[in-house]
């Protein structure tokens, strides 16, 4: 079972909350970016079993992040996370290849259910 984690959000304080919640379900983060373009690197160099990713990023936003990833690897297992009133870039990635969705503020167990539907 797979339990990588590259986690994408331009505040550093989402990154911070969202890290806490993976390592106390024993998910080892191995990287950490601030916006997409950061996210296609890293996901290169590091070659996560996950990724979170936020929708909305500085460089490059996280739909735009998706598809590159995607393209360098079309197995990459991405979550997108998105604040409140996002549906149509939430669909936008869910066509674009993202497996699931958490909205902010993060709720631990949503975290978890959508990592483990994920990496399933």
């Amino acid at each position: 079972m797979g339990n990588r984690v590259l986690i994408v959000d331009d505040a550093a304080f989402m990154r911070m909350m969202i890290k806490d919640i993976f390592t106390k379900n024993g998910y080892e983060v191995v990287a950490e970016a601030a916006d997409g373009k950061q996210a296609v690197e890293k996901y290169q160099e590091v070659r996560p079993d996950l990724v979170t990713l936020d929708i909305t990023m500085p460089e490059m936003d996280g739909i735009e992040a998706l598809k590159k990833i995607r393209e360098a690897d079309v197995n990459a297992r991405i979550i997108m996370c998105s604040a409140m009133g996002q549906q149509a870039m939430v669909i936008d990635a869910i066509q674009a290849g993202a497996k699931d969705f958490i909205v902010k503020p993060f709720q631990a167990d949503r975290v978890i259910e959508a990592v483990k539907k994920a990496l399933a």
